[in-house]
C-alpha cells in the first residue's frame, strides 16, 4: 500500500517507454534555435509576453485591510500538511514536503507560527510569490512553444497557507457554483458529469426531442487579467480581508522556465486566475443562463447547459437558442479578456443542421465528439460505439504490456495483478453512466 507511484514507474521502464525530451525550438519568426542561451532567452520572451499585463489601467491595492478575520489553529496547518500531495518536486528552498510529515508536530508548531504572521501583516514573504514554469508538451510540432502548456511549481511552506485560504474560501465557493456544475466541488467528478450527458440523450431520444447542443471551449484560461480576479471575488460576496491576502499573494509575483539548458532569468508575472471555476461561473452568472428559457425540460426542471471545470456544455431545443446562448457567453468571456474559441467549439444537433456562423468564423457540426473525459458522446444516444472504443483501448494497454506479459522472469501471480490494476480500470471506466 501507499507504493503506486513506484509499481507504474517501474512498469514503465520494464515497458521501454520514451520520453520526448525539449531540444531546438523556434523563435519568433520561425527560425530553428540550437544554442542554449537562445533557447532560454526564447522560452523567457514567450512566457514573459503569454503572462504580461496588457491593462493601462494599474492595481492601486494599497494591500492593507482593516477587520481581522478570525484566526486558525494549529490542526488546521495539521490539515494542510497532510492534504499536500507527496513526492512533489521541490524548487527554491529544496525543502520536500515529506520532511514536514517526518517532524509532525515540531514542523506544524513552526509554520503555524510562520502562517499566523502572514495572515496577521497581510504581507507574503518574496520566495514564496515566485514560481517556476515547467513546459508540458501537449501535441503538435514540439519547436513551437505555443503547444506546450506550462506548470508552476512553488514552495511547499507557501502551499500550506494557500491550503488554509483555500479552505476559509470553500463555504462561498460553494455557494456560488449551480448544480450543474461539476470537478472544483467534492463528491462530482467526470464520471457524474458523463452520467448526466448520457441521461439528457436518452431523455430527448426517448422523447423525440430535436435539441442542439454545443462544447464550448476557452483558449488558455491563464490569460485573465489578475485584477479582474479581485472584481469577480468582490462581486462574489468573498470578505475583503481574504480578498486582501490573496491580491497581496499575487501582486508582484515573479516566475522563470525551467528549459534543458538550466532556468531562465525572473520575470514579472500579470496574468493568471485563482480559479477556472471562479471566471466560468461568473461568465455564465452574466450571460443569465440560468434564467434562459433554453433548454430541454428534465424532471420538471430547465437544463440548458451542463459544466465541467471552465468548459462549459449548453442544450436547445432550437439553432437560435443556443445561438443566443453563445453569444451571450462570448461577450462576458471577452470583457474578461477572453475569446470563445470558435474553431474549437463543436455543435451536435440530433437533427438536420446545417454549418454555424459567429462573427463570420464557421463552428463545426458532428454527429458524435469525443468528450472532455475521454468519453464518446453521439447526437442519437447509441453507445454501443463507445463500449467497442474502450475495448480497443484496452486492447492497446495489452499491447503496451506485451513485453512484460510475455517475459518468463516474472511470475503469472504478478501478471495477473498487472492486468487487474491496469486493463481493467481503462475498461470499466464510465461503465456506471
Amino acid at each position: 500500500m501507499g507504493k503506486t507511484r513506484d509499481l507504474f514507474k517501474k512498469i514503465r521502464n520494464a515497458k521501454g517507454t520514451l520520453h520526448a525530451k525539449m531540444g531546438t525550438i523556434k523563435d519568433r519568426n520561425g527560425m530553428d534555435l540550437t544554442e542554449a542561451e537562445d533557447v532560454k532567452k526564447r522560452w523567457q520572451e514567450y512566457t514573459e509576453e503569454l503572462y504580461k499585463n496588457d491593462l493601462h489601467d494599474p492595481d492601486n491595492h494599497d494591500g492593507v485591510i482593516t477587520g481581522l478575520e478570525p484566526h486558525f489553529l494549529e490542526c488546521k496547518v495539521k490539515l494542510a500538511v497532510g492534504s499536500i500531495t507527496m513526492n512533489k518536486a521541490n524548487e527554491g528552498d529544496g525543502i520536500p514536503v515529506e520532511l514536514f510529515q517526518i517532524l509532525k508536530d515540531d514542523a506544524v508548531k513552526v509554520l503555524h507560527s510562520i502562517c499566523q504572521q502572514v495572515w496577521k501583516t497581510q504581507q507574503w514573504p518574496q520566495d514564496w510569490k515566485r514560481s517556476v514554469f515547467i513546459p508540458i508538451r501537449k501535441k503538435g510540432n514540439a519547436k513551437e512553444c505555443s503547444n506546450y502548456c506550462t506548470i508552476a511549481l512553488i514552495l511547499h511552506a507557501s502551499k500550506v497557507m494557500l491550503k488554509i485560504l483555500q479552505a476559509r474560501l470553500q463555504w462561498y465557493m460553494n455557494r456560488e457554483l449551480p448544480d450543474v456544475q461539476t470537478e472544483f466541488r467534492k463528491g462530482r467528478g467526470s464520471r457524474d458529469q458523463i452520467a448526466n450527458i448520457h441521461w439528457v440523450t436518452e431523455k430527448q431520444e426517448s422523447s423525440k426531442i430535436t435539441s442542439t447542443s454545443a462544447l464550448l471551449t476557452m483558449p488558455k484560461p491563464l490569460t485573465v487579467w489578475i485584477t479582474t480576479n479581485w472584481k469577480i471575488l468582490q462581486e462574489m460576496g468573498i470578505p475583503d480581508y481574504l480578498t486582501c491576502l490573496l491580491r497581496n499573494r499575487y501582486a508582484g509575483q515573479e516566475a522563470t522556465v525551467r528549459t534543458g539548458h538550466r532556468t531562465t532569468d525572473w520575470f514579472q508575472i500579470g496574468k493568471g486566475v485563482l480559479s477556472k471555476g471562479l471566471y466560468a461561473e461568473y461568465i455564465m452568472r452574466n450571460a443569465r443562463s440560468n434564467e434562459a428559457q433554453a433548454g430541454i425540460k428534465i424532471g420538471g426542471r430547465n437544463i440548458n447547459n451542463l459544466r465541467y471545470a471552465d468548459d462549459n456544455h449548453p442544450y436547445g431545443r432550437k439553432k437560435e437558442e443556443v445561438r443566443s446562448l453563445l453569444m451571450k457567453v462570448k461577450e462576458e468571456s471577452e470583457k474578461l479578456g477572453l475569446k470563445l474559441n470558435i474553431q474549437k467549439t463543436k455543435i451536435i444537433a440530433s437533427g438536420p443542421i446545417t454549418s454555424w456562423q459567429i462573427d463570420e468564423e464557421t463552428m463545426k457540426t458532428v454527429r458524435d465528439f469525443i468528450f472532455w473525459w475521454g468519453s464518446k458522446i453521439t447526437a442519437d444516444g447509441d453507445y454501443s460505439h463507445e463500449i467497442k472504443r474502450c475495448l480497443l483501448l484496452e486492447r492497446k494497454v495489452m499491447t503496451n504490456l506485451d513485453s512484460i506479459l510475455k517475459s518468463r522472469d516474472i511470475a503469472w501471480p504478478t501478471k495477473v495483478f498487472l492486468v487487474r490494476a491496469m486493463v481493467y480500470p481503462v475498461v470499466m471506466y464510465r461503465c456506471e453512466s
